[in-house]
């Protein structure tokens, strides 16, 4: 004999269990629905980015932020690099050699002699220095005039660091900081050439 209690006990059982499927079902699609309507509307054109009301275009700086820090990671490649007076190539290196051989692999102009440096760039307060900006220094032989150069790498005020070719102990393109004190001592300026 068939038990008519138990089976019609397990086909209400059934039905409330689809019941509540169904709901939570229909509760998924209207908070969906919800969502990608309050996303459509709110969505900023052309890859824009909307904070708090205000709408940001990161295409604006992505261009001058990728090639700031391809300038770096260009230089950096040529670590090492002997230094070589009035040298110019991968052969060997002088500081504005250097600079001239890294800023010309960009097409971007820069003189090719240090002195030409003095009225040269847009000069930033070293507080806003970013990466691929212009260190210029003092001679280490003659204080009055423009005899060094470096190109930014790690942006830190007076504590920054630049890649440059050095005719000091290393003889060769090394990073230093800003913070040493025969470089801050000669420390002229900074210039941007990037636009």
């Amino acid at each position: 004999m068939v038990d008519l209690t138990t089976s019609n006990f397990d086909m209400k059982s059934q039905r409330i269990n689809l019941l509540k499927l169904a709901t939570l079902i229909s509760l998924l699609l209207i908070v969906s629905a919800i969502a990608f309507s309050w996303l459509t509307k709110s969505k900023p054109q052309n890859n824009e980015i909307n904070i708090n009301d205000s709408v940001i275009n990161p295409t604006e700086n992505e261009n001058t932020i990728s090639k700031r820090d391809s300038i770096v990671n260009y230089g950096k490649e040529l670590l090492g690099t002997p230094y070589v007076e009035a040298g110019s190539d991968t052969n060997g290196f002088d500081c504005s050699g250097f600079v001239y051989y890294v800023f010309k692999h960009f097409r971007i102009e820069v003189p090719r002699s240090s002195p030409q440096y003095e009225n040269f760039g847009k000069e930033v307060p070293i507080e806003n220095v970013k990466k691929g900006d212009i260190l210029v220094f003092l001679s280490p032989t003659n204080n009055t005039v423009i005899g060094h150069l470096g190109i930014v790498t790690n942006p830190k005020g007076m504590e920054s660091d630049f890649i440059h070719s050095t005719s000091g102990r290393e003889m060769k393109v090394v990073i230093t900081s800003l913070k040493v004190e025969g470089y801050k001592r000669r420390f002229v300026k900074a210039i941007s050439v990037i636009n």
